[in-house]
């Protein structure tokens, strides 16, 4: 642990305001782990024995349905702490954590919560900041299954990883970690052929790039007109 950069740490927001020595107390309990893509960190109602600081790369929250299909509620992106069902009073974890990509990550053991918590009032404000900001996530996605058609939920899919994990290109804004179409139809809640359909129709329209595990938004306007109305600007 004491090659990591105190300074480095401290730009993450649940170090920010927190003194070196905090930073220092804080890492010295932490355990750094490595994740290649589509390893598990941690299972869906596996018993919540560690908190988790992602500190590169990306990591998937997926949910198994009762009917035995897989949702992507969200995707979360270095810098942030995720594992925390300990905020919300749980005991298991309510949804499994899957790397995408390579990741690093730091993890603690759970008996170190309260302490935290207690100790550093930073860290506690953001981890409540975190869940709060991923429940109206969470229940945006309700609505949206509720409220939209097929095509702006899969719009709003695409959308919100851009958001979380966009990246400016010379063509676009590039999605920065693989993605398939069958993820985006798991976080859309419709069929392969469906998202398949569409982000064909969307290339030949010129309002992404796709191909193997990569996406690009070429118009993000447009996207964004379109998930809002169901139809794309002239």
């Amino acid at each position: 642990m004491n090659k990591l950069d105190n300074t480095l740490l401290k730009s993450l927001p649940p170090f920010l305001n927190l003194a070196p020595d905090q930073i220092r107390d804080i890492l010295e309990r932490a355990q750094p782990r490595r994740f290649a893509t589509g390893d598990t960190i941690f299972a869906e109602d596996g018993t919540v024995d560690a908190f988790f600081l992602l500190l590169d790369g990306y990591v998937r929250a997926v949910r198994i349905t009762e009917d035995g299909e897989q949702i992507v509620l969200l995707h979360i992106s270095s810098g942030q702490l995720f594992g925390i069902a300990k905020a919300i009073g749980r005991t298991t974890y309510p949804a499994s954590a899957i790397a995408t990509g390579e990741c690093l990550v730091l993890s603690w053991p759970t008996r170190h919560w309260d302490e935290f918590i207690k100790k550093y009032p930073r860290f506690a404000s953001e981890t409540y900041s975190t869940v709060g900001s991923r429940m109206g996530e969470l229940n945006n996605r309700i609505v949206e299954m509720s409220t939209l058609h097929v095509e702006q939920r899969v719009a709003n899919a695409i959308l919100r990883m851009v958001q979380q994990a966009g990246r400016k290109t010379e063509q676009g804004i590039e999605i920065d970690f693989p993605v398939t179409r069958q993820d985006v139809a798991e976080m859309a809640g419709t069929t392969l052929h469906t998202v398949s359909r569409l982000l064909s129709a969307w290339q030949k329209a010129e309002i992404i790039a796709s191909r193997r595990k990569l996406i690009v938004v070429t118009a993000p306007h447009k996207l964004v007109v379109f998930s809002e109305t169901g139809q794309f600007p002239e």
